[in-house]
């Protein structure tokens, strides 16, 4: 089973998103900003991080890029309301996927099952 952290700092929004990944089958830790994401990526291995971008203390560009220090296999995925200010000046984690809010549970699922079927072709899990 793939495991995923999940760092979103609104609690409605966190507890929503670990439920749906759950039902249909993902192994998710979530967390409220990027400084609580940090202890768990350096004592668990992830398969995915998906972070919100705007977050307070660490915001989710920053918590990428030292994931993938960490652990250069993980994939990234963001999650904002506001990519195009977030993303200019290209501080994104190479091959990052990006969902924009607001989105459908049922879109954000897709697009977790299709990063992880890549990694299947490719024999990363």
């Amino acid at each position: 089973m793939a495991k995923i952290l999940l760092a979103e700092d609104d609690t409605s929004m966190r507890e929503y998103l670990q439920r749906a990944l759950q039902r249909v089958g993902y192994e998710v830790s979530a967390v409220g900003c990027g400084t609580e994401a940090m202890p768990l990526l350096e004592t668990d291995h992830f398969d995915l991080l998906l972070t919100d971008i705007v977050m307070p203390e660490m915001d989710g560009i920053e918590l990428a890029q030292k994931a993938s220090a960490i652990d250069p296999e993980i994939r990234v995925m963001f999650i904002t309301g506001f990519a195009a200010v977030a993303l200019q000046g290209g501080r994104t984690t190479p091959g990052a996927k990006l969902l924009s809010k607001p989105f459908h549970l049922k879109d954000l699922v897709a697009e977790v099952d299709r990063i992880f079927q890549t990694e299947d072709q490719h024999g990363r899990l």
